[in-house]
């Protein structure tokens, strides 16, 4: 069994790279909304009911889930491009004016989304083994 993550057969290549490529501009065009949600005007990002913790905690997660989707093979370099993303955003709204620094948001933010991560890789892994063990059908 290949130690690669959803290894592909020869056939679906090319169906899987499209794939990976189109979760890969995902990923990105989710952390650039991110990005101008975080540093934007407050008045233009947007708001839910959710709260200010939950607000940050929803984007990371769904950041954290769409980068490890994104670069399967790169589990542990997209975690840390994540986690400094996170960190810099916060260093930045220390410059921007009417934007606030928290080390708070930052914890949440990390936490989330390597939650994110953690959450990919525990459905991979279910997968993973639910492939390998069969489970016995009266025939």
């Amino acid at each position: 069994m290949s130690s690669k993550p959803f290894s592909v057969p020869r056939h679906d290549e090319q169906w899987y790279r499209a794939r990976v490529r189109l979760l890969r501009l995902f990923a990105w065009l989710l952390a650039a909304a991110v990005t101008f949600a975080t540093l934007g005007p407050p008045q233009d990002r947007p708001h839910s009911n959710l709260g200010h913790i939950g607000e940050h905690a929803l984007a990371f997660v769904l950041l954290g889930l769409a980068f490890a989707l994104a670069y399967p093979r790169h589990r542990l370099l997209a975690a840390s491009i994540t986690i400094i993303m996170a960190s810099l955003l916060e260093f930045l709204q220390l410059i921007v004016p009417g934007r606030h620094a928290r080390i708070g948001d930052l914890i949440v933010e990390v936490l989330a989304a390597l939650a994110g991560f953690a959450l990919v890789a525990g459905i991979e892994s279910a997968l993973v083994r639910r492939k390998r063990v069969k489970p016995d059908r009266p025939t």
